[in-house]
């Protein structure tokens, strides 16, 4: 199917739909990044939740779910949320984490009971608070040039626009505050502002987001995708970017799923958004499994490499002794490595015995000469028997640089053999 024929079939009613839940998370994604890179995200869920009271009693006073007064009681009730973690951790001596768990889920049960005894009274159900009304969003709307606009979607896109210009306004703070916070504070810059217009953001975020996936999804929207794209890359403004496109495609596709499936559209959001964290972690390039796996693999063969290295190394040496030849390697990787270095003309067979290729003699000589620097190091330092020294000294070989050898071999004081009377190789 063409684009066309996609949005076609799709049809307007469900284009608002995807539509407002891609503006509501990238907003989420947006302020979701800075309390990540904070290590923030606990109390950006406390305040998502903390924030119900807040809006019920903003609709039992006469303001509309979405409306400008639910907004200022979302963010009072995240301003209480955080003033209540703090006296209970300076007044009390909780935990700030123990702390911000007993306050939003207790404001959040107030919020439930509220929403519940009052039910008669105000335009919340309690299920449309806990799951989102995204599939509804499209027939609450308003009259904008003859286009009938989705309420939430406008009220995501005003939450959406005003984050934007937050940080634009106040990017160099926040980003300051977010990777040093005592230093800011100590050059003088409004930590507490930053922190304060933070929480205020997550709080409108959080109204915004709770037409479109509910009080408990909103958190995926505020956390995963930001979580994810700290994974895949390391600027700021890079981790915001890919966040926000997590979040719109996950929201978009998640949306299309469950409409294909027949099922809860905020909840299939967050499965989608949880698929995207969970490809993260298995493809990043310096933090994910494949990347973990591939360089364990690589670390094995190198190891391999050089010990092949220096056995033939230390049977060249000992050849005045009457040694003949350097022993077969017996794991399969050691026989692998000894076959690729012959292949790459690193080892030579002459004899019946190996030998090294003069340009593959200063790598052995290297290894063999961290080897003993490390025994010589241990039997002077360590309290081990001598026949002790040559494990430890067989794992770090593999791991000492120049600098390391020149300092251990000064600190030795030159010393010309290892505890064993074997030759330490000079630096080359």
């Amino acid at each position: 199917m063409t684009i066309s024929e996609v949005l076609s079939a799709i049809g307007p009613m469900h284009g608002w739909a995807m539509a407002t839940a891609a503006v509501v998370s990238a907003a989420a994604a947006l302020v979701g990044t800075l309390l990540v890179v904070r290590r923030m995200s606990l109390l950006g869920d406390a305040i998502s939740h903390a924030v119900l009271p807040g809006i019920v009693v903003a609709v039992l006073a006469g303001g509309r779910p979405g409306g400008p007064l639910v907004i200022v009681g979302a963010v009072a009730a995240a301003l209480v949320t955080v003033w209540l973690t703090q006296v209970l951790r300076d007044g009390v001596g909780v935990a700030e984490d123990a702390g911000a768990g007993v306050v939003f889920t207790t404001l959040f049960a107030l919020g439930v009971v509220l929403v519940t005894a009052a039910a008669a009274r105000i335009d919340l159900d309690p299920a449309c608070v806990l799951y989102g009304i995204l599939e509804l969003v499209p027939f609450d709307t308003i009259e904008i040039g003859g286009l009938e606009v989705p309420r939430a979607f406008l009220t995501g896109l005003a939450v959406l626009l005003l984050v934007g210009l937050g940080l634009a306004v106040s990017w160099r703070l926040q980003v300051f505050t977010a990777f040093d916070a005592e230093a800011a504070r100590a050059a003088g810059m409004p930590v507490a502002a930053a922190t304060l217009s933070l929480l205020a953001a997550t709080a409108m975020t959080a109204v915004a987001g709770f037409e479109a996936v509910g009080a408990i999804l909103v958190v995926a929207m505020l956390v995963v995708p930001a979580a994810a794209a700290e994974l895949l890359v390391r600027r700021l403004p890079v981790v915001m970017a890919i966040a926000v496109a997590l979040a719109v495609a996950g929201s978009v596709i998640g949306y299309l799923a469950a409409w294909k499936w027949n099922t809860n559209a905020a909840g299939m959001i967050a499965v989608v958004l949880g698929l995207e964290y969970l490809a993260a972690v298995v493809c990043a390039p310096e933090e994910g499994l494949v990347a973990r796996a591939i360089g364990r693999a690589w670390l094995r063969w190198r190891v391999a490499c050089e010990d092949q290295l220096a056995a033939v190394w230390r049977h060249e040496e000992a050849i005045v002794t009457g040694a003949e030849a350097a022993p077969a390697p017996h794991a399969f990787i050691d026989r692998l490595a000894r076959s690729w270095l012959a292949v790459a003309g690193r080892l030579r067979r002459v004899d019946g015995r190996w030998s090294l290729d003069p340009r593959a003699r200063p790598a052995a000589e290297m290894i063999v000469r961290s080897h003993r620097l490390w025994e010589a190091w241990l039997g002077r330092h360590a309290d081990l028997p001598v026949d002790h020294l040559h494990p430890p000294a067989e794992w770090m070989e593999h791991h000492l640089g120049a600098d390391v050898r020149r300092q251990i071999e000064a600190e030795l004081g030159w010393q010309a053999s290892d505890p064993h009377g074997s030759e330490i190789p000079p630096e080359r």
